[in-house]
């Protein structure tokens, strides 16, 4: 049996995290301090033996990864599975603008009903099953080794209730901080949770806007 580890790295800053308007799949590119929290990650990550570097598709992950790619002399592939959760009619609000606007449908989205669709976006079991999707695809493409994911808070939600067996609907208990660096294993179908959301490489602690 062969242990595949995996490294998952929020995106750095955007200017729409500072303002906790929600992204989702409007491509947002970083700001100058996601720019510096990505060569921080970066320059951490220069000592690690990693056998590839995958990214979503969306331009703030994809900066991210870029910068990790150029310290670890890697080519980052990109995987739209690990793209943020599509919160349709959300995209380009606030939290408090979304709450405000759409009442009914922000209620269930705050609640985490697991099969509440977003009008225009996409459900939590949605996204679980294409998350879940994409990691296993990498796992078994890379027994034994070690890989860097570059995704989105939403994104880390699900991977990390998947590792720590978290019903969906549980409100979180975690925090998922801009840059932040965490490590996940799974061997035979496994899944193991190694360390959660460090920060050590960064001059101040990344935002965690996500509700």
């Amino acid at each position: 049996m062969h242990t595949t580890r995996f490294c998952v790295v929020r995106h750095g800053e955007t200017t729409w995290n500072a303002e906790k308007r929600i992204q989702g799949h409007i491509d947002v590119g970083l700001n100058a301090v996601g720019l510096a929290q990505a060569d921080a990650a970066a320059n951490w990550l220069s000592g690690q033996t990693i056998a590839a570097l995958y990214s979503s598709d969306l331009q703030r992950a994809l900066q991210t990864a870029q910068r990790i790619a150029a310290m670890l002399n890697k080519v980052v592939t990109s995987r739209p599975e690990f793209r943020e959760r599509r919160y349709g009619l959300f995209e380009g609000r606030t939290y408090e603008e979304s709450r405000a606007t759409y009442p009914l449908e922000y209620g269930a989205f705050e609640r985490r009903e697991p099969d509440f669709v977003i009008p225009g976006g996409e459900s939590l079991q949605q996204l679980h099953h294409r998350v879940c999707g994409g990691l296993q695809r990498i796992a078994a493409d890379h027994p034994g080794e070690t890989v860097v994911v570059v995704t989105h808070g939403g994104v880390l939600d699900i991977i990390n209730r998947l590792v720590r067996g978290t019903p969906l609907v549980k409100p979180r208990d975690f925090l998922i901080p801009n840059a932040g660096i965490s490590w996940i294993s799974v061997c035979d179908g496994v899944w193991r949770l190694d360390a959660w959301g460090q920060t050590a490489h960064l001059a101040t602690v990344g935002l965690d806007e996500l509700p």
